[in-house]
Formats: C-alpha cells, structure tokens, sequence
C-alpha cells in the first residue's frame, strides 16, 4: 500500500518511546538515569587516571581513554533525549536535530567497532611481540590508528545521514523509537530506500564483520603464545593484560549480535512483545555496554585499581 503524499515540507518527527506503556515510563527513567549517571562517573575518572598517572601513559591506556571518551560521547548523544521523552508525552524532534542525533549515534557506534579492533591489535603486539612493543606501537602509530578511528566511523555515518535526509517523507512523522535510530526513520521513507539498504549492508561487512575478523585472529595468536609460556604465573600475568578487553569484546558484539540476530515473531501478540523488546534492547544496549566497560577494566586492571585508589587518596589527603 503506498504511503500518501505529503503537501508541507516535514518539520519534526513524533518520536514515539514508551507512549503506549505509560506505567513503564517513570520505571525507566529512574533506571536510566542513575545508569547515565555512573557511565558519566566511570568513564570520566577513567579519562582523569590515564591522563593523570603517567604510569598509563601507555598505548593500551590511550586507547582506553579513547573507548572511555566515546563511551560518554555515545550515550550522550542519546540518552538526555531518551529521558526527556520519558517525561513529555508526546516528544517532537525537528528534522535537523534528528539527523544530528543520527549522525553523532551511527558514527560513534561504528568508532567503536574500529576501536575495538585496534585494541586487540595492540594486545597482540604486547603478548605476541613485546620486544618490539615500543617500536610498533610507538605514538606515531597509536594515535593515527585511534584518530583514523574517529574519522571512518564519522564517514561512514556522514553518508548513512546524507543519504537519509535526502530521502521524502510523507504520511505519518511518527517514529517508533526512542531516538531517531536510521533503520526507524527510513521506514517513514516515501521513496526507494534500497542504496540506503545495501549502503547499510556493506556497513555491516565493515564495521562488524572485518573488525571481528581482525579481534578473532589476534586472539588466536594470543592464545596460542600464552599456552607457550612454561610457568601458570606467567600465563596468568600475561591474560591478565587482555581479560578485561576481551570481557568488553564479547559484551559488545554478542549484544550486537543478538539484537540482529533474534528470530521475529509471526503471532499479534509476539509481534506486539517483540515491538517492545526491539527498543528496550537497543536503549540498554547503549547503556549497559557503557556503563560495564569501566567497572570490567577497573576489576580487571591492576594498574587502573592501584591509579584510581592513588587519585582518591591524593584528593582526600589534599582537602
């Protein structure tokens, strides 16, 4: 059935959140909020060790307060928006503001695939060839792989919202989300949307498939070296370095992995359970992962332990 025309330009969406589940809308506002909260504190005292201990000052913690940074960024994007619409009962987001927020969720979602990636390389070097360490993963190698990064995912996102906001809308402005995630908004698409499609399928190739590739290869060069080591302490030491990173690995990409990968319900009321699980799962997606990453390399972290117990004893000792 074709989608009518639209006779006035299109101004702003309706963004639709949790507007059919009103009793659940104060729930996850409290919720959320305490979880901004401690992504905000977590990654923020993260960003303030690796900058000020300058036993961090290591590409591994480099990239760590990239991940922290982007981390902050990601849910910052997103989440005021999502809790102001938890409060208003019926949330209106102008197109520019739309394709912004669009913007700024896709690029940092596919920065951190890349990151991610480039994290496990640097592992690799660290346990595979650390007698080089120094040399391959010296500051002129580090921070362009952490500022190429930044810049292909914020590419890849100027052309996802490039080519989305070209794109006419017509018939209802009401988006079924609680942000204006892209797959949500091209639905409302009065045109052909198969360039978006493929564009976002070889999208996928590239920041999910390739950096997995590249995340399991390594891996398998880390194990193989770690099982080589005679001593059990010296194994340990060594998987202590990359623990933390491959716990994130996994809570990142299974999440995602998941979210696309579940099986849609073929009944009403599936259909009605699986609408609301499509957007509870991506709102704690983009929380929960986060939220986790700086408790993960705080537990797991020797020296990230030993720097933040040395930051809160100088500010308690100095007052």
């Amino acid at each position: 059935m074709e989608k009518p025309n639209r006779t006035s330009p299109l101004v702003g969406f309706i963004l639709l959140g949790l507007s059919t589940h009103p009793k659940l809308e104060k729930m996850f506002f409290v919720l959320i909020l305490l979880m901004y909260l401690v992504i905000l504190l977590g990654n923020g005292v993260l960003i303030l060790v690796t900058i000020l201990d300058s036993r961090l000052h290591t590409p591994m913690y480099f990239f760590l307060g990239n991940l922290s940074f982007l981390d902050i960024c990601y849910t910052t994007s997103s989440i005021p928006l999502v809790l102001d619409g938890f409060l208003t009962p019926q949330k209106i987001i102008s197109f520019s503001a739309c394709a912004v927020q669009m913007f700024l969720s896709f690029s940092m979602a596919g920065t951190e695939c890349v990151l991610l990636s480039m994290m496990a390389f640097d592992r690799y070097v660290a346990i595979c060839n650390p007698l080089r360490y120094s040399v391959v993963m010296s500051k002129a190698v580090s921070v362009p792989m952490a500022a190429g990064s930044w810049a292909v995912g914020g590419v890849a996102s100027l052309v996802h919202t490039s080519l989305a906001i070209q794109l006419p809308f017509c018939g209802a402005n009401i988006i079924n989300h609680f942000t204006c995630e892209i797959l949500a908004v091209l639905k409302l698409a009065c045109a052909d949307i198969s360039i978006n499609v493929i564009s976002m399928e070889v999208t996928n190739v590239i920041f999910l498939g390739v950096p997995v590739l590249l995340i399991s290869v390594s891996y398998v060069f880390i194990i193989a070296t770690i099982l080589r080591i005679p001593s059990a302490e010296g194994k340990k030491k060594a998987f202590s370095t990359c623990s933390a990173h491959l716990t994130v690995v996994i809570i990142f990409y299974g999440t995602l992995f998941f979210m696309y990968g579940k099986p849609k319900s073929k009944d009403s009321q599936g259909a009605d359970k699986e609408d609301l699980s499509d957007k509870l799962i991506p709102l704690f997606y983009g929380v929960v992962t986060p939220m986790l990453n700086p408790i993960i390399y705080s537990l797991r972290n020797k020296d990230v332990k030993a720097a933040v117990r040395n930051l809160v004893s100088q500010k308690y000792f100095s007052r």
